[in-house]
């Protein structure tokens, strides 16, 4: 999901998130967002990654001023962790991605915007992408629940992948569900109930 913010050629940015952060924060998280792309794929495993005012500001063009500033303003919505080790001192940054992606969800605009070389590109916000029928097989055959997958995609494409009034946001949670609506007790015949009965009876003589 975080790749929809992070910056590369060009900067992509939630308006809505915007709103909610500032417009300076939601270029500085895009950025940070993507520098976290960068070590993750260079073998980084535990969230941390450094980045220095200087890179940050030839990325931007935020002033360490002003990144002082919205650093201040995302770690209050919980959004980055920052902290300074090494010698000499570097600082290094942690993006909260659950907390990212529920204000993420929680969106009212769906829309994203790109701006590059002075144009306004408007693209379609996808933070739901619907699965193929493999990944859902793999997925129930890991579960082990026998469910359908066939019917599972029949069943959300003819509804458009949206549960009741709203867009589904998670499929691998649907198919948790499916399996406790499908889940049966098992059931024991009378004749089987009897022999049991008799099984037991005889255990005791």
């Amino acid at each position: 999901m975080k790749h929809l913010l992070s910056s590369t050629a060009f900067i992509v940015l939630n308006k809505e998130l915007a709103r909610q952060v500032g417009l300076k924060e939601a270029i500085l998280l895009a950025d940070l967002i993507s520098k976290e792309e960068y070590f993750i794929a260079n073998g980084m495993t535990d969230g941390w990654f450094f980045n220095t005012e200087a890179n940050i500001e030839q990325d931007t063009t935020l002033n360490s001023y002003h990144q002082r500033k919205c650093l201040k303003t995302l770690k209050k919505h919980n959004l980055i962790e920052v902290k300074r080790k090494g010698i000499p001192a570097k600082q290094y940054f942690k993006i909260n991605e659950e907390q990212v992606l529920q204000i993420l969800n929680n969106l009212s605009v769906k829309n994203l915007t790109t701006i590059n070389k002075n144009k306004e590109i408007t693209i379609t916000n996808k933070y739901f992408k619907k699965p193929d029928l493999l990944e859902v097989k793999n997925y129930c055959i890991l579960r082990k629940n026998n469910i359908d997958a066939e019917a599972f995609i029949a069943f959300y494409e003819s509804k458009g992948w949206m549960i009741g009034k709203n867009k589904m946001k998670d499929w691998k949670q649907a198919v948790i569900t499916w399996e406790k609506r499908n889940y049966k007790k098992p059931t024991m015949s009378k004749l089987d109930a009897q022999l049991s009965q008799y099984e037991q009876a005889k255990k005791l003589l």
